[in-house]
């Protein structure tokens, strides 16, 4: 992991592991476990161990589906296509509460970092929405006419 000081991540070591799930931006237990320094079953039997805390949109566990497209995306976490359990994605209100019940100070500063790259994430996103309408819309008119060119053409 990259890092520019002592426990400071650069942004973009974070941003690479914020995934579109569901319709929303999550991480995955396992790069969430790398990022606090602690193993993956640690951070998920810490869930576990308080339900109340982690609603579903807080954190979710991903289906067979959802497991192998993030795995087709994501070269680091391709070992996740042979693990028996089920990965989880927490979402940004998830990582936020990580921190509570990892507790300790690594935890806290971790967060922190973690929720501004969502934040960031999000801003970009807002700010470029006219930019990505104007592409979708560009698409799907050249998929329209892509669609004309290849219809069949009626014998008589």
């Amino acid at each position: 992991m990259e890092k520019t000081d002592v426990g400071v991540l650069k942004p973009e070591a974070i941003q690479s592991k914020i995934f579109t799930i569901r319709g929303v931006q999550v991480m995955i237990d396992r790069d969430l476990a790398e990022l606090y320094g602690v193993e993956t079953k640690a951070l998920n039997q810490a869930v576990k161990r308080n339900p109340e805390r982690f609603p579903k949109h807080y954190c979710f566990q991903l289906t067979n589906l959802e497991r192998d497209e993030v795995v087709t995306n994501c070269d680091h976490l391709s070992n996740l296509r042979f693990s028996y359990q089920m990965p989880y994605a927490f979402t940004e209100f998830g990582v936020s509460m990580l921190a509570s019940v990892l507790r300790g100070e690594t935890a806290a500063k971790i967060s922190i970092q973690i929720i501004d790259s969502f934040v960031s994430m999000r801003r970009f996103l807002y700010e470029n929405a006219a930019i990505f309408q104007r592409l979708d819309t560009l698409e799907r008119k050249q998929l329209e006419t892509d669609g004309k060119h290849l219809r069949p053409i009626p014998i008589l």
